[in-house]
């Protein structure tokens, strides 16, 4: 079974869903015969590499929210991160476009570690105040993960995995995906947002019986509704 998630590394709601879909998994019978594989999404494309301003500022100006609300959402969201065992910290927030971050989750893919980019990536950004649009920083977490300096250099003087990139934000608007995060189960199951760990469960299950009907093994003697046989 395939489970592919669309997300973006600054979106809040992201890793409250990644640590919710990961509660589910682990209890998930069939885990070892699940691939989960992380797409790419921007939430806004158009921010500079570097933003002169508290992500306070950005909501408020860039958004048009109200600083108030903003302030109340940024509340909202940080309980909930908590009660996932995250430390969100929205006043040391870096805002940074994180198209390069992206290919660098391509990156780390290959090598099989695209998982651990993700989570590293989501962690520094909410609970670490590390700015995600920076090379050096960027650089750090690739040499961290075990990726060639060589590769994780090409990112920053080519365009090397942009086309993977953009390829993910182009599937996600053919299947119709507006917001992150996004799980998409087999190509038949599509569950928006940072869905209840009990809310993926049961996506899994019913996911699982559909690509795995019972075999029926031949009939022998059974009781019904009308008896037993004689």
């Amino acid at each position: 079974m395939k489970i592919e998630i669309w997300s973006d590394v600054a979106c809040p709601w992201c890793y409250i869903g990644k640590r919710r879909f990961e509660a589910a998994l682990a209890e998930f019978p069939h885990r070892d015969q699940v691939e989960v594989q992380w797409r790419s999404y921007q939430l806004d494309p158009t921010l500079p590499e570097h933003y002169d301003g508290t992500e306070l500022d950005y909501l408020s100006t860039r958004k048009g929210l109200a600083p108030a609300q903003v302030t109340q959402m940024f509340e909202h969201v940080a309980a909930q991160a908590k009660g996932e065992g995250l430390n969100y910290r929205f006043d040391a927030v870096v805002v940074a476009n994180s198209f390069t971050a992206h290919r660098l989750i391509h990156l780390a893919a290959v090598h099989g570690k695209q998982d651990a980019a993700k989570e590293r990536l989501l962690s520094d950004h909410f609970e670490h105040g590390k700015d995600i649009g920076s090379p050096d920083y960027l650089a750090s977490v690739g040499a961290d993960l075990g990726l060639g300096a060589g590769d994780v250099a090409e990112l920053f003087s080519t365009d090397r995995y942009a086309d993977d990139v953009r390829r993910d934000f182009a599937e996600a608007r053919a299947l119709g995906i507006s917001g992150v995060p996004f799980f998409v189960i087999d190509r038949k199951y599509g569950l928006s947002g940072a869905q209840p760990a009990a809310s993926f469960t049961m996506a899994l299950e019913q996911a699982w019986q559909e690509s795995h009907p019972l075999v029926m093994a031949g009939d022998a003697e059974a009781c019904g509704p009308d008896g037993c046989p004689v």
